[in-house]
């Protein structure tokens, strides 16, 4: 089983990931793209957080 610390490293380095994808994008329209994956990741790890939070 993985543990929160596990997730939120994973998550990071998609954070990461994205944002270096962000800073090469050649068009307006990448950077959209990537804007809008990386609300969904934040989106993702608010919800984490809030379940976890419910579970306490």
């Amino acid at each position: 089983m993985a543990s929160s610390t596990d997730s939120s490293t994973a998550a990071d380095d998609e954070v990461r990931k994205l944002y270096e994808r962000y800073q090469a994008a050649e068009s307006d329209a990448e950077r959209r793209e990537i804007a809008l994956e990386m609300g969904k990741l934040d989106a993702r790890r608010h919800a984490e957080i809030y379940a976890a939070l419910e579970d306490e």
